[in-house]
Parts: structure tokens; C-alpha cells; sequence
């Protein structure tokens, strides 16, 4: 019999890794893109993107009580929809979203790192995404502890970038709007959507979370709402003190908000912005080599994966896995291309768990963490919808 993975975590912990895999997924990396797509309103399209989460967070946070499993998405889909073969499909694309997200994360926070340092770029994505990797394997107390101590810095460095924007002069663009555009905006959403990538990692903790039942469904709401509000500030600040043209063509879009603020050098900002892509890769890779562990325990095909290591209480082989992909990933595809690929297979996964949810509150209604039939019903319309767009913008 496989050796269990051990259930170390509580609600602090856990609601810090959901807002750090959140934050270092994409804020750092992805302003400047999302204001390139949406003007000065930016910050309605991270609100956007926040308002197609809400929905699909409440029908994770009602089916984590259903079913705790490591295995997330594919158990809910699989048991909803009563086909293992969807969920098969449904947990390897979660595996493959979150493998491209951190290779996103490692290649923005490289470009971070370069702009303070001399390091060549290629061997820092092999050397950081090694070593997060060695981390994931060592302990998942270990890794969210490290997660949570990024998490502190990035929170920080984020207010540090609100408070140097809206303190900035107003840019033209800002002081003389351009009409919004509402294509835009939804084009921005859709990437902005990006950034909110992380509330669906929680439920794959489930089988290492103390009283999952009641921990799972609180850090879910708890993580969507504060970054949701965090992301509107710092897009607000952003577009309000740079220029739209320099914001959107910047490798680091933050640490020019900070120049146009303060007039001075934002070298610690770009330090504290790869400490929030260290954040994101850590925690994706986390949660992937969780669904590969559940994926083993559900598929003869992918049992050998379906392992803990009798010490560390991880699962080591599906850790190595990931975490070699990750690197890949970062040397070989663009930032942009990686966000929109991950955002588009995850809508599609929404709109399946979503769709799961309609089905399993129909034939058993009762559950610990009970929403409305509406929210999984406006969950899969605007999953669907959001994912159009995705589509749409891609080809």
C-alpha cells in the first residue's frame, strides 16, 4: 500500500498559499500586458476577472467538502459527471495548467532578477526551478512555510507599489482617459484571469489539511477576496503613474511604477518581485505533483506516481516530474503565449467543475458547504464566455 501523505496543515497556512500561488502568478509579471489590452482600465479588468472567479471559487469551495481529495478537479468531474475518463483528461489538464503557469512565473521573475543582476538568465531558470523543486520534495510544511515567508514580502511589495503610484504625478493617458473599449477590457480580463489562478490549487491540499471539511471552503473565499482587492489597487496605481505605451512594452512593469513614483531606483522592488515568483512557482508545483499523486491513486496507468516518500510524506517521483517541465517550460515558451495556453485550459476546467457541481447537487443535495443552485449555473455561463474570448484572442 502507498505511504499516505500527512496532514500538517491548517487555515493560516493554507489561506497564505492560496493568496501567495495567486499573487506571484501573475501581478508582478502581468500588469503592463493587461494594460495594453484595457488602457486605463486595467483595474476593471482585473475586476472582471475577479467577478468570472467568484462563482466557480464557491462551487470549489462547496465540492472540497464533498469530496477532500488530493486528486481536486478531475475527483469532482469524474464523480459529477460519472466519467472517469473526463476526469482523467480534467486532472492531467490541471497538471499541464499548472506546470505552464510556474514556467511563466520563472521566466517573469528571471526578468526581474536580471534587471538587479548580471546572472545569465537560462542558468537562473535551471538553477531557481531545481532548487523549488528539491523543496517541494523535502516537505509540504517545509514548502508552505517558505511560501508563506514570500507571501509576507510580496503583500509588502505591493503596497509599496501602490503607494509610490498614487502618490505619482498623472500620466497623460490618465489625465485624459481614452473611451473604454469593451473588447479590450475583455481581452484583458482574460489575462488578467491569469492572476487569479491559485484559489483551485487549495482544494488539491485536501488530504494534507487539518479538518479539510471546514478549512478548505474558508481559505478559498478568504484568498479570492483579498486579491481581488489587492490587484484593483496595484492596476489602479500602475495605470494612473506610467504611461500606457512604457507600462505595456515593460519586462518589469512594477518597478516602473515605483520609478515614476519615488524618482529613484527600484532595484529592492525588482528583489521582492522574484520572491513573488518564487511564490508562484513553489506553490504550482506543489499543486501539481498533488494531482498526479491523486490522478495515481484513481488510474492504474499513472500508479507509479501514487507514491509518498516514507520520510518527507511527498510525492517525490511526480515532484521531479513537474518540476523538470517547469524549466522547460520557462526556457522555451514566451510569458505571454504561457499565460493565455494556462488561462484557457483552466476556464475549460471551470466550466467542467461547474458544470459537475449542477449535476451532483441535483442527485444529492445535501452537503457541509451548501451555494445556491444559480452559482454553479453563472459560474459555467461565464467560464464559458471568458473562455470565447480566450479562444478568440489566441487564434
Amino acid at each position: 500500500m502507498a505511504a499516505p501523505l500527512k496532514r500538517r496543515i491548517g487555515l493560516g497556512l493554507l489561506t497564505a498559499y492560496g493568496v501567495g500561488v495567486m499573487v506571484g502568478a501573475g501581478i508582478y509579471v502581468l500588469v503592463g500586458a493587461v494594460a495594453g489590452d484595457a488602457g486605463v482600465w486595467a483595474p476593471v479588468a482585473f475586476l472582471l476577472a475577479g467577478l468570472i472567479a467568484a462563482p466557480t471559487a464557491l462551487s470549489y469551495a462547496e465540492f472540497s467538502t464533498r469530496l477532500p481529495e488530493a486528486a481536486g478537479e478531475a475527483a469532482y468531474v469524474g464523480t459529477g459527471l460519472n466519467s472517469q475518463s473526463v476526469a482523467l483528461l480534467v486532472g492531467l489538464a490541471v497538471v499541464v495548467a499548472g506546470t505552464v503557469s510556474a514556467g511563466a512565473v520563472l521566466r517573469g521573475g528571471v526578468g526581474y532578477l536580471t534587471a538587479v543582476t548580471e546572472i545569465d538568465p537560462v542558468w537562473a531558470m535551471i538553477g531557481i526551478g531545481g532548487a523549488l523543486t528539491l523543496v517541494a520534495i523535502v516537505g509540504v510544511l517545509e514548502s508552505l512555510a517558505l511560501a508563506a515567508v514570500f507571501t509576507v514580502v510580496e503583500l509588502a511589495g505591493l503596497a509599496l507599489v501602490v503607494w509610490a503610484g498614487l502618490g505619482a504625478d498623472p500620466s497623460p493617458d490618465w489625465v485624459a482617459p481614452a473611451p473604454p473599449v469593451w473588447t479590450g477590457i475583455g481581452l484583458g480580463g482574460v489575462l488578467a484571469f491569469f492572476a487569479f489562478i491559485g484559489f483551485e490549487d487549495i482544494v488539491n491540499m485536501a488530504e494534507e489539511v487539518e479538518a479539510p471539511e471546514r478549512t478548505l471552503p474558508r481559505a478559498i473565499l478568504i484568498s479570492l477576496v483579498v486579491t481581488s482587492v489587492l490587484y484593483a489597487l496595484v492596476a489602479w496605481a500602475a495605470v494612473r503613474a506610467v504611461p500606457l505605451a512604457e507600462l505595456g512594452q515593460s519586462e518589469s512593469p512594477l518597478a516602473l511604477v515605483w520609478q515614476h513614483g519615488r524618482g529613484s531606483g527600484a532595484g529592492f522592488l525588482s528583489a521582492i518581485a522574484v520572491f513573488a515568483a518564487l511564490n508562484g512557482i513553489l506553490a504550482q508545483i506543489v499543486m501539481a505533483t498533488r494531482v498526479l499523486y491523486g490522478l495515481g491513486g484513481r488510474n492504474p496507468a499513472l500508479a507509479l506516481f501514487h507514491t509518498a516518500h516514507p520520510r518527507f510524506g511527498t510525492p517525490v517521483l511526480a515532484s521531479l516530474l513537474v518540476g523538470a517541465a517547469v524549466i522547460f517550460c520557462a526556457l522555451y515558451v514566451p510569458v505571454e503565449t504561457l499565460a493565455e495556453t494556462t488561462s484557457s485550459i483552466l476556464l475549460a476546467v471551470f466550466a467542467l467543475v461547474n458544470g459537475a457541481l449542477i449535476v451532483q447537487k441535483r442527485r444529492a443535495p445535501e452537503a457541509r458547504f451548501r451555494i445556491p443552485m444559480a452559482v454553479p449555473v453563472l459560474g459555467l455561463v461565464l467560464s464559458l464566455a471568458a473562455l470565447s474570448v480566450a479562444v478568440r484572442g489566441i487564434l
